[in-house]
């Protein structure tokens, strides 16, 4: 087990993730790893490469050519593959639609977790994902399973989208949602599941900063001596 304070955040997509991890990273001084830009960036680098998403063996071969990385950066965190920045890139429709098939592949799985990791055992982490408590970092002090309605989870997607100026109505969203969380949970490679040891938070109707004081009281208890 790391020496390092590590913090786990899963859960299904648009839960707040991310949005939470970010805050609390910045709070506790902790480095931030978004897993799930590392394998959008996997999905877009095999767009460029001009691979169509079924083509496995194609994928998996495009891992030892690609570079990912992160930077500080504000107001999010930016992305770089290779030398190119993606931050914005790695959020369009396309991928978001396509990143659930990429992250099936068990060898693009195992070379991002040892990424993952790697980063992991050299400093305090908070990283999000899908499977980051049970299989990633199964020895984290903190996991959290971060959970919200499908109805309030495409009603932050539809903001989020309107503010960039994409225009897709909430009810594509929903189910759009609602496939995403049925793929996570029945791949057969780590699955979404709730770790044994996770602690189960809904952020329906919550406030981000109510979220954060409950998670933040929740990382201080495991941190007392």
């Amino acid at each position: 087990m790391s020496h390092n304070f590590q913090i786990t955040i899963d859960g299904p997509a648009s839960a707040g993730k991310s949005t939470i991890a970010k805050i609390l990273a910045t709070n506790l001084k902790y480095v931030y790893v978004d897993t799930g830009a590392m394998y959008r960036t996997m999905t877009l680098a095999a767009k460029q490469a001009g691979l169509a998403y079924e083509d496995e063996q194609g994928v998996v071969d495009l891992l030892a050519k690609t570079v990912i990385r992160f930077e500080p950066g504000v107001p999010t965190q930016r992305v770089f593959l290779n030398d190119s920045e993606v931050t914005e890139a790695i959020r369009s429709t396309e991928v978001t639609n396509n990143v659930s098939l990429i992250a099936s592949y068990k060898a693009v799985r195992a070379d991002l977790v040892r990424r993952q990791r790697d980063i992991a055992n050299s400093q305090n982490v908070i990283m999000d994902g899908r499977d980051i408590g049970t299989t990633v970092l199964p020895n984290a002090q903190v996991k959290i399973f971060l959970v919200a309605s499908v109805l309030e989870r495409a009603e932050r997607r539809y903001k989020e989208n309107k503010a960039k100026g994409m225009t897709v109505d909430l009810e594509t969203l929903k189910s759009d949602i609602e496939t995403r969380d049925y793929k996570d949970s029945h791949r057969a490679i780590s699955p979404l599941i709730q770790a044994k040891d996770a602690i189960l938070v809904d952020t329906t109707g919550q406030s981000i900063q109510a979220v954060v004081s409950e998670i933040t009281k929740i990382i201080e208890k495991k941190q007392k001596p």
